[in-house]
């Protein structure tokens, strides 16, 4: 068996060899005059022969233009790929397609349907004084002025509707932001950046997880609405980085959150901020005109002073009927906005009569604060009926207007649990009338909580449509499951 070592002898034998047999006839060349070995005249001819070959250019076949016939044969051989990649099969689907205003009853297909779809928590979708004050609006202003606000966008209405929202919270200012989305997009990357540091709840909003990636700041997570993990978290954060005197440091929750329809625990988030220096930003989308005796929100609801939030958000297409956002808090976070934030410095001005609008909402509300009796109300009835579906369980906040169902037992694959609930949601709606969605999530959004049923209560619902949705719920989950087991 032939070893390395012999090998090697080998190899030191044929090199030897090969050095004799051209030294013996120069081994005693001269070369200008200099005496020189052999081994050095078979180096240097080598090295000649080594530049020769590195000199000669490589070998190219000759170019000739293709045929005609070869252009032909090419072209009906190219598939030329996708401008979109394949949508996957779990995310495509048709929705139902409305064909009224999204009250709490709307037609889908011609027919008349009970809408549990859509958050129009105080049932100011179609209210008669809306519709007036856009109709004036449009009227005055038309449809908008195209531009951003700092250049040409800004008109009196929107300035009106900035100073309404900053009364009815109790803050000192506000900002209007053209799009819900854009607001948590755009506020969040205004005032976080790179290197800070900013601790969230696992079960945030796409919106609000977009604006966490466009600041570039480092993201930890705790789990979701548990202030146990919160404080180990902030303790951790606080010992990692305790010499970063400049660092700045948020923390992000909703009042009611959107992927589960659970309430933040804000007396204990406010204990921690202050207990390790940290600063709270309040997504309040889902509890502006919900909590509270008077709809201010979550501070009102936990009795909480306002100004101990840093920033509020909150998009305007839920209890308040229109469309575009706010972010509410001091001067100093206002106005810092107007200079650095993007949805407002280069996104077109709210169109005025969605301003007019929120202002018109804003107004009702107050006037009426029996609408958040009636809402309590009706969550109260459809949680009440809910509590012995087959299969499912209420997983949100007694006082939260999204009422959350989710599997008792998984399939242990989202997809799967995902088409269960679709096939319930689709039977109810076929069949019974009532429309509800899933929580459906794009694959850009990050959530891992269980997905469930959500149903958005609105005081405009009657106790029959109520118990109307309890019903066909419990018919249609008890078929659907028990085909499945």
């Amino acid at each position: 068996m032939l070893t390395m070592s012999s090998f090697m002898d080998m190899v030191n034998s044929t090199l030897d060899m090969v050095t004799f047999a051209f030294e013996a006839p120069f081994a005693r060349a001269v070369v200008f005059g200099v005496p020189i070995g052999g081994h050095l005249f078979v180096e240097g001819l080598l090295l000649v022969v080594i530049l020769f070959l590195l000199s000669q250019k490589s070998y190219k076949p000759p170019k000739r233009p293709l045929t005609k016939k070869e252009i032909d044969e090419l072209c009906d051989e190219w598939v030329p790929e996708s401008l979109v990649p394949p949508t996957p099969e779990e995310v495509q689907c048709e929705p139902p397609v409305l064909e009224s205003a999204a009250g709490p009853h709307t037609m889908i297909n011609g027919k008349e349907v009970v809408n549990f779809a859509s958050a129009n928590y105080l049932g100011f979708v179609g209210h008669e004084k809306l519709l007036e004050s856009c109709t004036s609006s449009l009227e005055k202003y038309g449809v908008g002025s195209s531009g951003p606000r700092g250049f040409y966008g800004t008109i009196d209405v929107h300035l009106d509707c900035e100073g309404r929202i900053a009364k009815f919270l109790g803050t000192p200012d506000s900002i209007l932001y053209p799009y819900g989305l854009s607001t948590m997009f755009s506020a969040i990357p205004a005032f976080c950046k790179k290197g800070d540091i900013i601790v969230v709840d696992e079960g945030v909003h796409w919106g609000i997880q977009n604006g966490l990636y466009l600041s570039r700041s480092t993201i930890v997570y705790f789990k979701h609405n548990d202030m146990e993990s919160l404080q180990s978290t902030l303790e951790r954060v606080t010992f990692e980085n305790n010499r970063a005197k400049k660092l700045r440091r948020y923390i992000v929750v909703e009042a009611i959150y959107q992927n589960s329809g659970q309430i933040a625990r804000l007396d204990e988030i406010i204990r921690l901020k202050e207990k390790y220096r940290f600063r709270v930003l309040l997504d309040e989308s889902n509890s502006i005109g919900v909590l509270g005796s008077f709809g201010r929100g979550l501070t009102e609801h936990y009795g909480v002073p306002v100004e101990k939030i840093d920033i509020i958000t909150a998009a305007m297409g839920h209890a308040l009927a229109t469309e575009g956002g706010f972010c509410t808090g001091s001067a100093r976070v206002i106005d810092h906005q107007r200079l650095s934030s993007s949805g407002y410095v280069f996104s077109a001005s709210l169109p005025p009569y969605l301003a007019s609008a929120a202002i018109t909402a804003i107004d009702i509300l107050e006037e009426n604060p029996d609408l958040i009796t009636k809402l309590k109300e009706n969550v109260s009835v459809l949680r009440e009926g809910l509590l012995d579906v087959h299969g499912l369980e209420v997983a949100s906040d007694a006082l939260s207007p999204i009422v959350f169902l989710r599997l008792k037992n998984t399939t242990g694959a989202l997809k799967n649990d995902l088409q269960l609930l679709d096939e319930i949601a689709d039977r109810a709606l076929k069949e019974d009338s009532v429309f509800m969605v899933t929580s459906k999530r794009s694959t850009l959004d990050k959530c891992h909580l269980p997905v469930g049923i959500r149903l958005f209560v609105s005081a405009g619902h009657s106790k029959s449509d109520l118990l109307k949705a309890s019903d066909s719920l419990k018919r249609v989950a008890a078929l659907v499951l028990a085909a499945h087991n």
